[in-house]
């Protein structure tokens, strides 16, 4: 028996994914940050709420290029006290209108208040949504089990520092890691905030051994490695995906091209 896991895009044993919500005007200065550091974030949007606080609807695509841009309900409702058909509808118009937006397909949600329910996460792949990140920090480095109970690593305010540190620390890997920050721009203007994240940019930015991605691209990229298709003795595997993926085999790395047959 080969000992086989699935790793990340090119080779790598470790993901870092942020999310942030509400689209304050913060999120001007957090998006240069990330910039600047080469980080991915997903931003969680509500098209019905506006404001000088807010960021303007016709600045999304240009601010948030290279990020992505998520649901968060037209009005931020509590989804679970929703009565459920107008839950759908709060999720499938905010996905029209930051779709009329961006000219991409907005695939992710992030529960507003972080409610959810057996109901609620059932609804959504109804109304377009592949995944949804809750408030429930873990405390640990792992991929979701359930895409629509999509549990973070860390708030931004809950040891960030020393979970960056722990993470960027982790060597000898065999199976891969996922580092999963959320939170609020706004809240960076308390507490020395600013401070602290451009300090977690730093520690984490700019390492080739870790993979950059918004929350939609860590989604596909796991679909994808869930389709291969393995052979009964493990010497070769299809990739029918459209991307490429990677395996870890017997402590060697193999790239699978999409769409072919490797022998491994």
């Amino acid at each position: 028996m080969k000992l086989i896991y699935p790793i990340l895009p090119e080779g790598r044993f470790k993901a870092l994914t942020l999310s942030f919500d509400d689209g304050h005007i913060e999120d001007r200065r957090l998006t240069e940050l990330f910039n600047q550091y080469g980080l991915h974030a997903t931003f969680n949007l509500n098209s019905g709420t506006s404001g000088a606080d807010r960021i303007p609807q016709s600045d999304y695509a240009a601010l948030y290029a290279g990020h992505e841009i998520a649901s968060h309900g037209v009005l931020h409702p509590g989804m679970t006290m929703t009565p459920l058909p107008l839950a759908a509808q709060q999720a499938l118009e905010d996905r029209r209108t930051l779709e009329h937006l961006t000219q991409y397909p907005v695939r992710g949600f992030a529960y507003p208040f972080g409610e959810n329910n057996d109901a609620v996460a059932a609804m959504l792949p109804a109304v377009g949504i592949r995944y949804a990140r809750t408030v429930e920090d873990t405390g640990e480095f792992n991929f979701p089990q359930d895409w629509l109970r999509w549990d973070p690593t860390c708030h931004i305010f809950n040891h960030l520092l020393e979970y960056g540190q722990r993470f960027v620390e982790r060597t000898s890997l065999r199976k891969p890691l996922l580092f999963y920050v959320w939170g609020h721009s706004w809240e960076l203007n308390n507490n020395d905030g600013w401070a602290m994240m451009e300090k977690f940019c730093k520690q984490v930015g700019g390492r080739d051994d870790i993979w950059y991605a918004t929350n939609i691209a860590i989604y596909d990229y796991m679909q994808a490695v869930s389709q291969l298709e393995f052979t009964a003795d493990a010497d070769r595997v299809y990739n029918r995906s459209a991307a490429d993926c990677w395996l870890y085999v017997n402590g060697a790395t193999v790239r699978l091209p999409a769409g072919q047959i490797t022998v491994i």
